[in-house]
């Protein structure tokens, strides 16, 4: 699912163990977003493109910190001149100027009637979005239905809503969602005017998701499911996705909300096993993540489920294709695969722009093994592509 502020009102996270300060998506105001994407079929092919690098799949690297912060430069410096970062990077932060953006990632300023109108209804509504919040570069198309960032389109969009607030209980490295040990209490009304807003808006598939919210018993399981429940008591045919926290590895907060009435259950593994630690808060795992996502699946018959992952963190391909060979065996459903893009350079550092020519790899070799919808390209995030038609049509056909 499916996936963010100021760095002023940041604390940054120490070098061992990244820090809440004031933190996916994670006030008592809601976030939405409409994304849509749409891909082209790839040929088949047997090894990936000779584009990415294999070398790190025969010897992974040891866990150590990256190169001092003097090596990395920062183009925000007061001067205007690239120079040493004034401070505040620790271990695998910074920008590596041998890494250059490439013209793929390149996105014009949004625009449009749509993009406007929604603006404004957002604005008049008082609701956070994940597209903002999150720094999302596909915000244009999103926002237009398809249409890209400066036109209309008549692709299928799909609503994000986050849920418990716009600030984390969590600090993981490659998110710009502020964070705190102690943020606002939950709204209590929030479940009831989300699914007001959104039987009003009448879309017909919706993603709710949420920033972690371990300050709460149930890590927020219980306003999720009231957020469901109150959605579908008013429209019964609306299809739900939830993209959830891992709720501290707590089951009976999965089953709780897998029992609420939602269509599907993402949760994010984010990255690949050994590198879970570098680029993830110390309070989340693999293997925890990989049991939510089991239980989910064996918790309620026929429920979908969904995860993702990030690339271009130093990931070798057998890395991958290991995470991805321990997704299918838990049975998830669907994945998606996106480049990871640095907020700040107090985030993780991007070790590699991956060819969209690979994604098209990926996307393939996922299907090959299993899953029953794979989205994967450079700006593909959780809930990109969320609503696709196939995605209804087998969210449907499983309920019969």
């Amino acid at each position: 699912m499916m996936l963010q502020k100021s760095l002023s009102n940041q604390s940054l996270p120490s070098p061992a163990l990244p820090v809440p300060s004031a933190c996916r998506p994670r006030s008592s105001s809601s976030r939405l977003s409409f994304r849509v994407f749409r891909s082209e079929a790839v040929g088949s092919s047997s090894s990936p493109p000779p584009s990415c690098s294999e070398t790190a799949a025969k010897s992974a690297p040891p866990l150590v910190p990256d190169p001092p912060s003097k090596l990395f430069e920062s183009t925000a410096v007061s001067s205007g001149k690239a120079g040493p970062y004034p401070g505040g990077l620790g271990p695998h932060t910074g920008r590596d100027p041998s890494v250059k953006k490439p013209g793929w990632l390149r996105q014009r300023a949004p625009q449009g009637e749509k993009y406007t109108r929604l603006h404004e209804s957002l604005a008049e509504l008082k609701l956070n979005t994940v597209c903002v919040e999150a720094q999302c570069p596909n915000i244009g198309e999103c926002w237009n239905g398809g249409g890209g960032a400066g036109g209309e389109g008549d692709g299928i969009a799909t609503a994000t809503i986050m849920l418990l607030g716009d600030t984390c209980t969590r600090g993981c490295r490659f998110c710009a969602v502020k964070t705190s040990r102690n943020p606002a209490p939950p709204d209590p009304m929030e479940p009831e005017n989300t699914a007001r807003a959104i039987a009003s808006w009448g879309v017909d598939y919706i993603v709710l998701t949420s920033v972690d919210r371990d300050d709460l018993p149930d890590g927020g399981s219980g306003h999720f499911a009231q957020t469901v429940k109150a959605m579908k008591n008013l429209k019964a045919e609306i299809l739900v996705e939830c993209l959830t926290s891992d709720f501290r590895g707590d089951l009976e907060a999965v089953s709780k909300l897998a029992h609420s009435g939602l269509d599907v259950f993402a949760h994010n593994i984010e990255t690949v096993k050994r590198l879970q630690r570098i680029v993830r808060d110390p309070r989340a795992g693999y293997e925890q993540s990989l049991s939510v996502l089991k239980h989910a699946k064996v918790s309620k018959e026929g429920m979908i489920t969904k995860s993702s992952i990030m690339l271009g963190l130093g990931e070798s391909d057998e890395e991958i294709k290991e995470a991805m060979a321990d997704l299918r065996a838990i049975g998830v459903d669907i994945l998606t695969l996106g480049q990871y893009l640095q907020p700040t350079p107090l985030h993780l550092t991007v070790k590699e722009y991956v060819t969209p020519e690979k994604f098209d790899f990926w996307k393939e070799y996922g299907e090959s093994i299993g899953f029953r919808y794979v989205a994967s390209g450079p700006l593909v995030r959780s809930s990109y592509r969320a609503g696709e038609l196939f995605v209804q049509n087998l969210v449907r056909a499983n309920k019969h």
